[in-house]
């Protein structure tokens, strides 16, 4: 699709983003949206860790699901929505960081399914980012539903 067609992708990812309550709990952050790729940062809390102190997967998982999804959903025109119905993380290293930086990127755009890959990256003031994580993911491309919009 074409990004200058649907030039306000930036503020309907940025509505939809805010809208999700699973995102705002984290404390997640929407960094960088560009067309067919984007970023979400999160600070380390000692709340989303598991018993040896690390980011937990599931968190991981959450939050490159989100990136990888909106990533899609930046390519889509404002009639359509999308939604998850697969995906595949590894878990390279321990989440150890100060921050955490999610970046998804639509590897195979379409009109009906869209897949995209996303890295998961811990960020420590004393050294480069350090991948932790990577996922593949398949989303569908919804319309025509009013329960699910944006």
């Amino acid at each position: 699709m074409n990004p200058t067609r649907h030039s306000d992708f930036r503020t309907r990812v940025r509505r939809s983003f805010d809208n999700q309550k699973a995102m705002a709990l984290l404390g997640a952050e929407l960094t960088r949206i560009n067309h067919g790729s984007v970023e979400i940062e999160l600070p380390f809390d000692e709340k989303l860790t598991q018993q040896h102190g690390f980011l937990h997967s599931g968190v991981i998982a959450a939050a490159l699901d989100a990136a990888g999804t909106y990533a899609a959903y930046s390519m889509l025109d404002p009639e359509a929505s999308i939604l998850t119905i697969e995906f595949k993380v590894n878990l390279m290293s321990p989440g150890r960081g100060e921050r955490f930086l999610f970046r998804g990127e639509v590897t195979k755009p379409g009109s009906t399914i869209i897949v995209s890959d996303g890295r998961g990256y811990a960020i420590t003031p004393d050294g480069p980012a350090k991948l932790i994580a990577s996922m593949t993911g398949t989303m569908m491309v919804i319309r025509g539903r009013e329960d699910i919009a944006g």
